[in-house]
């Protein structure tokens, strides 16, 4: 079973890669890349900027995540967290459905890192996704009430009706929702126990056994989700609040780069814009780090705008790659000098750790 599942998810991997890189060679077949080099070129030292909202989106996300661990975890080391933080997201960015690595991934390596106990680690993760999902789902709705006149322009090439403005609202909403509900049901019930009574119902002797190993880990868990009480549940609005701010960081890094091309957005367009990438890469998830999605998203809202200048579009999508680059770069050497190797993320996955 484990050697089926893993040669599905290496399948499914190659897939999302393959058609990843079909879709950037279709979008770059047009442009003059002498050209977008020289756009880049012109820009000098100030690209440095363009690197800034990505640190500042870990240094909030790792300032939110201190405040989702359950109360009985105390002095947790920030720069410890942070490099937790960008080990765990290059990962997941950047491997064939990472997130199923490298979510995993964080309670072990708090564990293993500051001493937390894995129950508390895993709570903790738990909150923390579901507290990004509905931040992300906010997120959503601002930018499109932000830019609806622009999603409903962007709407007429793709369909027969002016609607992404609406379903940008509708898409936000429902992961809100979603996100939220899920929050209640986790803070509220005994949540590791019912997942763990429901994956016994799978019909294979290896995996019931290993579960019944660990039922006292999932028991350990749901009491750490249970010391989330009334006032310190308070804490989450708070936390909300960073969480947003956090996805914000995504526009303005976009912002950044477009104002420093010399295009003239507003930022609110430009919200607009990278709140739909932001849910069109969700959807292909399986696809490392959105590639290909990405770059035709932008490129319909550009002609949408009329910009059809292939240098600016091509500055643009390759200066927003080279960051990704640059800081994933980081984060496989922040992960290696700190001892973490594949083979944990995959054991971990697997669980055998």
């Amino acid at each position: 079973m484990g050697l089926t599942k893993k040669a599905s998810s290496t399948l499914v991997g190659y897939i999302g890669l393959a058609l990843g890189i079909a879709l950037v060679v279709f979008q770059f077949r047009q442009i003059d890349f002498a050209g977008v080099i020289g756009r880049i070129s012109s820009i000098g030292f100030s690209s440095a900027f363009i690197l800034l909202p990505f640190l500042m989106l870990h240094l909030l996300e790792t300032f939110a995540w201190i405040r989702v661990f359950p109360p009985s975890i105390t002095a947790i080391s920030f720069s410890k967290l942070l490099r937790i933080q960008f080990i765990t997201e290059t990962i997941s960015m950047t491997l064939p459905a990472g997130m199923a690595v490298g979510e995993p991934l964080r309670p072990f390596l708090c564990h293993r890192f500051i001493g937390i106990p894995l129950p508390a680690g895993v709570a903790s993760v738990a909150v923390r996704k579901l507290m990004l999902g509905v931040a992300q789902g906010l997120y959503t709705i601002i930018g499109a009430m932000a830019g609806f006149s622009l999603l409903q322009a962007v709407s007429i090439p793709i369909f027969p009706f002016a609607v992404l403005g609406y379903i940008m609202v509708g898409a936000g909403t429902m992961v809100f929702l979603i996100f939220l509900f899920s929050l209640f049901l986790l803070l509220n019930g005994n949540a590791a126990q019912n997942v763990h009574r429901f994956l016994m119902l799978v019909p294979f002797k290896k995996v019931k056994t290993w579960l019944l190993a660990k039922e006292a880990g999932f028991l350990d868990t749901d009491e750490e989700l249970k010391s989330f009480d009334a006032p310190f549940a308070g804490r989450l609005l708070f936390v909300l609040l960073i969480y947003i701010l956090a996805w914000f960081m995504l526009a303005l890094e976009s912002y950044i780069i477009l104002r420093l091309l010399g295009v003239e957005l507003s930022f609110l367009q430009v919200l607009a814009m990278d709140t739909t990438i932001t849910m069109l890469r969700a959807l292909f998830f399986f696809i490392p780090s959105g590639l290909g999605v990405q770059e035709l998203g932008y490129r319909l809202f550009f002609q949408a705008l009329g910009m059809h200048n292939f240098a600016d579009y091509g500055a643009f999508v390759l200066l927003r790659r080279f960051k990704e680059l640059l800081w994933y770069s980081f984060g496989y050497g922040v992960m290696f000098f700190s001892g973490v190797h594949l083979h944990d993320a995959e054991g971990v996955k697997n669980g055998e750790l």
